[in-house]
């Protein structure tokens, strides 16, 4: 019996030597260039024709594409995380990059974010790590009234991958799964999240805002939606935490105004030209930051958001280079 347990130590000790002397895996060439300014000109063209903007991540088993990304948004797509988790010097929001790799022999695009890992961390020698500290965040609570949101009877259906795109709908890679778009010819998006709900927006040119309507919602959905909008909003921005104890799904209707979402996209670094008219009434951006039309479409919906503290976890970067090694 004692010979037995000495063997079956050994086994467990040479199993654990195996485990670390594997190496992560790795893209088998990747290409890192600076990305070039958008032409929106080009962009808009694409949109009207019903084309998905070459823009954000496309993986499968065989390449890698991450086009126009900001280091931040490769370190979040890497790591796992969400925006707000990362924290890093400011000008990792607004330097973007093209990457296209290709992917090894037997990987799956499950495999990615460990080998963007190793490339940001060999290329832009990124030290990062884990901590957890307490922060200011926006608590997203009942406002006094009660919702005004209709709820979902059903919950929303995760996407089967495999099956096939409907006539005129794309695929691209969200940071919870695949996402499918529709793209109309009016500038009328609908964007199937699979189990994180469906969108629909339009952009009304006469009063220069976005409409946005939302199925099948959940509050930490709507959390995460409202953060993204007040972490682009530049250094105030900060993490949106439900605390509403609503557990359904919903229907969401918001109006944003559309000359602030382009301000907020400025800030983040987004090579946006001034809108046609910029400065008349209804289209110079009523707040620069955005977050004055984030707390009023909150607001629409019977709910508000609150300065409170929480602790949150962080990836923090100890070390990273502005200019990745060569290709």
């Amino acid at each position: 019996m004692r010979n037995y347990f000495r063997r079956f130590t050994v086994s467990l000790a040479l199993t654990a030597i195996a485990a670390l002397a594997q190496t992560a895996p790795t893209f088998e060439v990747a290409s890192i260039k600076p990305a070039a300014p958008l032409d929106m000109m080009k962009v808009a063209a694409e949109v009207q024709a019903g084309h998905m903007p070459k823009i954000g991540a496309r993986v499968d088993a065989a390449r890698a594409e991450y086009t126009y990304m900001a280091l931040k948004d490769l370190i979040v797509t890497a790591y796992k995380v969400k925006p707000y988790q990362v924290t890093g010097p400011d000008w990792i929001s607004t330097t973007r990059f093209d990457i296209v790799a290709k992917l090894p022999e037997g990987a799956t695009k499950a495999d990615a974010p460990k080998m963007l890992q190793a490339l940001l961390e060999d290329r832009f020698k990124l030290a990062v790590r884990r901590d957890k500290k307490e922060n200011p965040v926006l608590a997203l609570v009942v406002a006094k009234g009660g919702p005004k949101m209709q709820e979902s009877a059903e919950a929303p259906v995760a996407i089967d991958e495999n099956a096939p795109l409907k006539p005129g709908e794309m695929t691209t890679d969200g940071p919870d799964g695949p996402v499918r778009m529709t793209v109309g010819k009016q500038g009328e998006v609908s964007v199937n999240m699979g189990a994180k709900g469906s969108m629909h927006y339009k952009v009304d040119p006469a009063t220069m805002t976005m409409h946005l309507d939302a199925t099948q919602l959940k509050m930490d959905g709507l959390a995460d939606m409202l953060t993204q909008f007040t972490q682009i909003a530049g250094g105030g921005g900060r993490q949106v935490v439900d605390m509403t104890d609503l557990k359904g799904y919903y229907q969401v209707t918001i109006d944003f105004s559309l000359a602030d979402l382009l301000a907020m996209a400025r800030a983040q670094g987004m090579d946006i030209p001034p809108l046609p008219g910029a400065g008349t009434p209804g289209v110079a951006a009523s707040d620069p930051s955005g977050t004055s039309s984030v707390f009023a479409a909150v607001q629409a919906l019977g709910l508000k958001l609150e300065q409170r503290k929480a602790v949150t976890e962080q990836l923090v970067i100890d070390h990273v280079e502005k200019t990745p090694t060569e290709n």
